[in-house]
């Protein structure tokens, strides 16, 4: 695009962007469990029952793959050709093998001594493989299954890979799926594309999901264009959305609106007064890095801990999502230096915030937004007969909901009420599938389900009332569809003869 360099506020990608920087937001990625942390120099990283310090991960490559060595440190991993299929040994089947707790000689003592000694998982393995007496009459299948088993429970291999919404996604999925209302990442794939995401749009997004719908959104509109985020409560709750790691240009165009004021706006009856006159000492409205940080300190942490695993209850190696929102600026009042400063420094953030408000409520009585998602916890259906009056016609609106009842109702009010075509019930279904030379075939274990989602478009509502020839025009349309075409008038009594 020849004209996206020409936007005021975003710079050009910087040629060591596919490389690992201090402070970046990244993934690990061991198997198929995910952790999102940020790079910092010297702090210990607790996962998947590791502890190391992500020092050397800094200059390489997204996508590297490092190896847990003492002391915390990771080194890359070099690759190694696995031997072929002929080299191996293998037997015909496995009906001769009893698993009776004594086909290995080496016992926990002698495994933890290997540990003990410093020894890598790979020869730990190799030692696990030679020590096995039926590990030769395995078949071949059987004998990969039990490597990658081994593997798995001693290698301390990792990859480093970058945020994306597919990987965040899963990543919430799989350990915590009640913090993004259960959905799937099928289900936000949907979304995105029902919804009509892209460059330069002027979307609305009222979400509970941690601000993962959020993240994806700003995702694919790379930094071009606004979104007006409607929050119940304090503030948003942006604990996904920071781990994608998005620069300053993405949150120009980030705008954020209390959800309680939405009916005034529609009455007219919204005034600066209204957002003024909220109490201004209290540090439940501070805002950090787009992330309000006091307000929901204790349910930012739910929503931190949701990528830790409580391997381990000491505060030092407690996992965390890592999102780091301290800002410099915003300290103690005794590290201010004075009550006075501390007390101006939260004004002046205030105020900003104040201004983004008023900002976002002019965005909003424009009602000409491009679309709207809807994903929250809250009964579909006041909220989204409310928020249709802001989204222009001819344009998408996307609702999710866990289940499917509240999108039925939905979907009844909105045929009552008319204004929308193209309404749509939806449920995706997914099923993983293996794919191995030889033994493809689905998976065992499914999920049994990633929400529901309403789709369809807006119209025009007011044509109709407003100019009487179409309203005429209309009336005799009806007229000509509800008489009998002469055709069929023939037809019927040359039948009875």
């Amino acid at each position: 695009m020849e004209g996206s360099g020409e936007q005021p506020g975003l710079q050009a990608p910087h040629p060591g962007d596919h490389r690992i920087r201090d402070g970046d937001f990244v993934v690990l990625k061991r198997e198929d469990v995910f952790k999102a942390v940020q790079v910092q120099r010297r702090k210990k990283v607790t996962f998947e029952k590791q502890w190391f310090y992500l020092d050397n991960v800094i200059g390489h490559s997204y996508g590297t793959t490092f190896e847990v060595t003492n002391g915390g440190s990771l080194q890359p991993k070099k690759k190694k050709e696995e031997p072929t299929s002929e080299t191996k040994e293998a037997g015909t089947d496995n009906r001769n093998i009893i698993d009776d707790g004594k086909s290995q000689k080496l016992t926990q003592d002698d495994i933890k001594a290997l540990k003990d000694k410093g020894i890598k998982g790979e020869e730990i393995v190799q030692q696990l493989i030679e020590n096995s007496t039926t590990f030769r009459d395995k078949t071949e299948f059987a004998q990969d299954k039990y490597i990658k088993k081994k593997k798995k429970k001693y290698e301390a291999i990792i990859t480093v890979v970058k945020p994306s919404t597919r990987i965040l996604s899963i990543m919430y999925y799989a350990r915590e799926p009640g913090k993004i209302n259960h959905m799937r990442y099928d289900t936000l794939a949907q979304m995105l594309t029902l919804g009509n995401i892209r460059a330069g749009n002027k979307m609305i997004v009222m979400e509970t999901c941690a601000g993962l719908v959020l993240g994806a959104m700003m995702e694919r509109m790379g930094g071009f264009g606004s979104i007006i985020q409607l929050y119940p409560g304090g503030g948003p709750v942006r604990a996904a959305t920071a781990c994608f790691g998005f620069p300053e240009s993405f949150l120009s165009g980030l705008y954020e609106f209390p959800l309680n004021k939405v009916d005034s706006l529609l009455n007219g009856t919204f005034s600066a007064e209204m957002l003024s006159s909220e109490p201004k000492d209290n540090p439940l409205v501070e805002e950090s890095n787009g992330m309000l940080e006091e307000k929901q300190a204790s349910e930012q942490e739910n929503e931190d801990s949701m990528a830790e695993a409580p391997e381990s209850n000491h505060p030092e190696e407690q996992e965390t999502m890592e999102i780091v929102s301290q800002d410099p600026e915003f300290k103690e009042p005794e590290e201010k230096g004075s009550r006075k400063d501390y007390i101006q420094e939260k004004q002046r953030r205030q105020e900003e915030q104040r201004k983004r408000h008023l900002e976002a409520a002019a965005l909003l009585s424009e009602r000409n937004a491009d679309g709207l998602i809807v994903a929250s916890r809250f009964h579909p259906t006041p909220l989204l007969l409310s928020l249709l009056h802001f989204v222009a016609p001819s344009r998408p609106f996307v609702v999710y909901c866990q289940y499917k009842e509240p999108l039925l109702e939905c979907y009844t009010k909105l045929r009552e009420r008319g204004g929308v075509i193209n309404l749509r019930l939806s449920e995706t279904w997914l099923r993983n599938y293996q794919v191995l030379p030889d033994r493809s075939h689905p998976k065992l274990l499914m999920s049994g389900g990633g929400g529901y989602l309403l789709s369809g478009f807006t119209v025009a509502m007011d044509n109709l009332k407003a100019e009487p020839s179409l309203k005429s025009s209309a009336s005799t349309l009806e007229l000509h569809k509800t008489e009998e075409p002469a055709a069929k008038r023939r037809k019927c009594p040359d039948s009875d003869s």
